[in-house]
């Protein structure tokens, strides 16, 4: 980092808005109107001193979609929350502790049975995790950090998710190891690839382990169109014994607030 910016707080804020909409009057080629959209928001807030060093960032993702006289359905509903201290002593590695929030922000739905199921809503259920360990951040493009991570879960109508057995729990704490992964890589000067990938054990089961994988790709067409490519794999064994994925596509306006 240049030293102009060094004991400096330095926000970035971007936010992103994609939308695609058709309609059809006395159309005999055959369709329905449709209309979706989805708003990506990006905020960060960091400050590199000599000593310490702190992150703090906000990723959020909400989008709907509607089709003919069908009803609105939730494509995108994703909240990341992220805040991580760093000493630095001068080592190779340097320890850290951090705080990290994950949350639905609004309704989830199964829209696969009928009607409709309810599987999530805000902060039900809410994932807290703490940990503190030691950081490697010598590489240009990548930051990893590693640690000892207490994890817990938050429900009110969702108790699956904190007491599958009696479903009568609204709270769940769990102790294990996280890692950590960040990558951000300039693939031209309009193109920037961003990766997250954490990971969590438990204690109890340290043969099992949570899997988040966030990419996304954006390019930069003009200075407020954008394309984002956003790729996520979740695999988290109290969810769904099956590996989730998320992939989309967006063309739409990014602006940088700040």
């Amino acid at each position: 980092m240049p030293d102009s910016l060094k004991n400096k707080w330095i926000p970035s804020f971007v936010l992103s808005a994609g939308i695609n909409q058709i309609a059809f009057t006395n159309w005999v080629k055959g369709g329905d109107n449709s209309i979706a959209w989805t708003f990506l928001g990006d905020l960060h807030y960091d400050f590199t001193g000599d000593i310490w060093s702190f992150k703090n960032s906000i990723k959020a993702a909400y989008g709907r979609s509607k089709i003919g006289s069908s009803i609105y359905k939730t494509t995108d509903n994703d909240l990341y929350i992220e805040n991580v201290a760093v000493y630095n002593f001068g080592w190779e590695v340097s320890p850290f502790v951090s705080n990290t929030i994950r949350s639905s922000i609004a309704r989830g739905y199964n829209y696969s049975v009928t009607p409709e199921i309810e599987t999530t809503n805000f902060f039900d259920p809410g994932y807290v995790s703490q940990s503190i360990g030691f950081t490697y951040d010598k590489y240009q493009n990548i930051i990893t950090r590693l640690g000892f991570a207490v994890q817990e879960v938050f429900a009110s109508k969702h108790k699956e998710f904190t007491d599958p057995v009696n479903l009568s729990d609204g709270f769940k704490l769990e102790t294990g190891i996280e890692s950590v992964t960040d990558v951000n890589y300039k693939l031209a000067d309009n193109i920037l690839i961003q990766s997250k990938l954490r990971l969590f054990s438990r204690f109890k089961s340290l043969d099992v382990w949570d899997v988040r994988f966030d990419n996304i790709i954006s390019a930069q067409i003009t200075k407020i169109i954008a394309v984002n490519f956003t790729y996520l794999v979740v695999y988290e064994k109290a969810q769904s014994p099956l590996t989730q994925v998320k992939e989309g596509l967006q063309i739409g306006i990014t602006y940088r607030l700040l």
